[in-house]
């Protein structure tokens, strides 16, 4: 089965990019195994590295760099990679980059300002982030960031009319009370800390950016819907939005002294190690992230937590205590039975009131014609793909990733956004960890 890719060349779909039906079945499931392995790996040290490589960053004697410089360079290198893909996809032809880019962008600027929004809201989310992580330790603020499935969660239930199983309920109110905890044994103190860290202005960052994590994934999800557009073209935009946006925030909140000292006053190698995860993370999660299933990318997210909770033993002095370990271990109970697949009748049912309630956008052929063809729309030198009537969310740490695809993974929570074709008939994907 081929999938019409970015630039409207045709991939073949699976693993690698490589037509099962030419291996024999061992081979190509054996491939395929592999290939959740290495998604499981990549999603673990991606989600884990990200946070623990800013809290080094910032924790590290010294001057310390401007996390508003850091931002906007995460969303230039992002834009720059995706206009770089583009440049491939057209092979090379510089007027028909030109042409296409001058059409996708300018002539239907009415797509183009659809993500001035979530592109605001992500450069403040990034900004957050460095907030929430210069001031809780990076295993607590790796628990408590776990609220963006919450609050995606609710997002989805209030903007999308989408239902939640009574199991997924349950595990919300889990997930809430782990976070609890969690944040009871670091306001009782249960660990030291630095003087110049103030947990509750972390808190207060990790929760304003779960719930623009929730909000921005589920509105970038509703205002795309039947909308269509080239998946490294949308990230493009996204970067365009947010390089600027993240300028502005910049000359607001440390202009003097970004100005009086250098735009890359403050870098290190580390610093360089931070922005580089966080321009090329999301891209390389949305990768993989298509040969790991839902429960294995609630497993990634469980490992992740373990992995920054024994790191920051080792690298940062954090204590664990089992006031910690029964909130943690609570959350990662969350967040596996969060992920279990629905029965196929609720999932069935699920998607058709989330389809009613935004409106028909599948052509109901009569009975004995064949469905029409899924194909590439072309206007002129702009190629375009088509957007599923229903998308689907996959979460991950970092770089937030919306994958959209032909199967029922539930909801799901974003970071950082970037953009991925995943395979045969799928949409683009945010993540978020996650995600």
């Amino acid at each position: 089965m081929a999938a019409v890719g970015a630039g409207g060349s045709t991939a073949a779909a699976g693993p690698g990019a490589v037509s099962t039906g030419s291996l024999e079945p061992g081979t190509a499931s054996a491939a395929h195994r592999r290939l959740k392995y290495i998604s499981l790996a990549v999603l673990v040290v991606q989600n884990a590295s990200l946070i623990l490589s800013i809290r080094y960053a910032r924790t590290l004697p010294g001057d310390r760099f401007f996390a508003t410089t850091a931002v906007v360079m995460a969303e230039v290198l992002k834009g720059l990679t995706c206009l770089l893909l583009l440049f491939a996809q057209k092979r090379g032809n510089v007027k028909h980059l030109i042409l296409f880019l001058h059409e996708a962008v300018l002539v239907q600027y009415v797509d183009t300002l659809k993500l001035a929004v979530p592109s605001l809201i992500y450069t403040l989310q990034n900004n957050l982030q460095y907030v929430a992580i210069s001031n809780l330790p990076a295993a607590t603020f790796q628990v408590t960031y776990q609220l963006k499935i919450l609050t995606t969660a609710l997002f989805s239930v209030l903007m999308l009319n989408r239902s939640l199983s009574r199991l997924q309920w349950a595990s919300l109110l889990l997930l809430f009370t782990g976070v609890a905890i969690v944040q009871a044994q670091q306001a009782g103190g249960g660990s030291l800390r630095p003087l110049d860290q103030n947990p509750g202005a972390g808190l207060a960052a990790v929760v304003a950016s779960c719930l623009s994590s929730g909000f921005a994934g589920v509105y970038f999800e509703k205002i795309l819907k039947g909308s269509s557009g080239s998946v490294w073209l949308r990230n493009l935009q996204l970067g365009l939005f947010g390089t600027a946006l993240g300028l502005v925030g910049l000359w607001w909140a440390e202009g003097s002294a970004v100005a009086h000292r250098g735009f890359f006053f403050g870098y290190t190698p580390a610093v360089w190690g931070v922005v580089l995860n966080q321009a090329f993370g999301g891209l390389l999660v949305a990768v993989v992230v298509k040969y790991a299933d839902n429960i294995l990318k609630g497993f990634a997210t469980s490992l992740s937590i373990v992995l920054s909770t024994v790191a920051s033993i080792r690298l940062f002095g954090f204590h664990l205590d089992p006031l910690f370990a029964l909130g943690a271990g609570l959350v990662i109970g969350a967040v596996y039975l969060y992920s279990l697949p629905r029965s196929p009748v609720k999932a069935i049912a699920s998607t058709a009131a989330s389809a009613a309630a935004s409106g028909p956008c599948i052509h109901q052929q009569p009975p004995g014609q064949p469905p029409p063809p899924q194909l590439s729309s072309h206007r002129g030198d702009l190629i375009t793909e088509p957007f599923l009537p229903k998308s689907v969310l996959v979460a991950h740490q970092g770089e937030g990733v919306v994958v959209a695809g032909n199967e029922d993974v539930g909801l799901a929570s974003f970071s950082f956004l970037a953009l991925a074709q995943l395979g045969p008939n799928s949409l683009i994907s945010i993540r978020g960890r996650g995600r």
